[in-house]
């Protein structure tokens, strides 16, 4: 087994995705990215989860906790720290859009080692741009991770200087949704605020996770609608996702916030 990079298809190690895959064909299916510290999987079981959620939204049948389970355990004894990504499609399926009567959902574990190296590169305060490409509205597929990532594919396009470490995304009415990669949180008035994800972007596990254990620390913690302004006129502005964790921005075009005004400690009590 090749421990760099290994992909299980429906727990078979398989470099092959059949080309009716609806996956494949149509996006027709959805995602987790998860990071592996120590050979474990990160808040595994809050991954699958929201996994599991997110196939019910688009009428997915998900796989049982028990087979995620033992594609883990085929590759447990050779994980080390890096990257693992869950991938559920509908399947295997006829031309057209029209999804089949009966389909059988398809699962794929990909573990990468070699993207352990990108995580410490990336430095506690990053500077982040704001993207020309603004995301389309749609509620039904609001907060899923869905494999149609075609707007996040030309956002990230927009730039290739190393010097600029993620992009900020609005919507089609200019409200913030989040990074390009990442959820964004503010602290603003003594509250910690995230944009409300009813109309387009992805509720990411570690957005969840910090809400909840922020709120159960007396914080008080908010869903609103903000601004580009609102997040310029923040004093302190973060972006998380499950690979990087939480990571204070330094600079926004030409904003910069000199100093961390609550991001270590909130970066420290999601990673307890």
């Amino acid at each position: 087994m090749n421990v760099q990079s290994v992909v299980l298809v429906d727990g078979v190690i398989s470099a092959f995705l059949p080309v009716d895959d609806r996956g494949l064909m149509y996006g027709d299916g959805v995602f987790r990215t998860l990071r592996i510290t120590d050979g474990k999987p990160r808040w595994w079981d809050e991954q699958l989860a929201k996994l599991a959620e997110d196939c019910a939204r688009i009428g997915l049948l998900a796989p049982d906790v028990s087979q995620w389970q033992a594609d883990l355990d085929q590759l447990s004894s050779n994980l080390k720290d890096g990257v693992l990504k869950l991938v559920v499609t509908r399947g295997s399926g006829p031309r057209g859009y029209l999804p089949p009567d009966s389909p059988l959902p398809r699962r794929l574990m990909r573990y990468d080692a070699s993207a352990a190296h990108i995580i410490p590169l990336t430095p506690v305060e990053i500077t982040v741009r704001i993207c020309s490409l603004r995301l389309a509205q749609q509620p039904r597929l609001a907060g899923i991770k869905h494999l149609n990532r075609l707007e996040n594919v030309l956002a990230r396009a927009e730039w290739t200087s190393p010097a600029i470490h993620e992009g900020l995304l609005l919507d089609q009415s200019e409200r913030v949704i989040s990074g390009v990669m990442s959820n964004l949180f503010i602290w603003s008035q003594n509250r910690l605020l995230t944009p409300r994800l009813d109309e387009c972007g992805i509720a990411g596990v570690t957005r969840a996770r910090l809400m909840r254990l922020a709120n159960a620390q007396g914080l008080e913690v908010e869903e609103v609608t903000l601004s580009l302004q609102d997040v310029f006129d923040a004093e302190e502005v973060m972006l998380t996702n499950s690979v990087m964790g939480l990571r204070r921005v330094a600079r926004l075009e030409t904003k910069f916030w000199p100093e961390p005004v609550i991001s270590r400690s909130l970066a420290a009590l999601l990673d307890a």
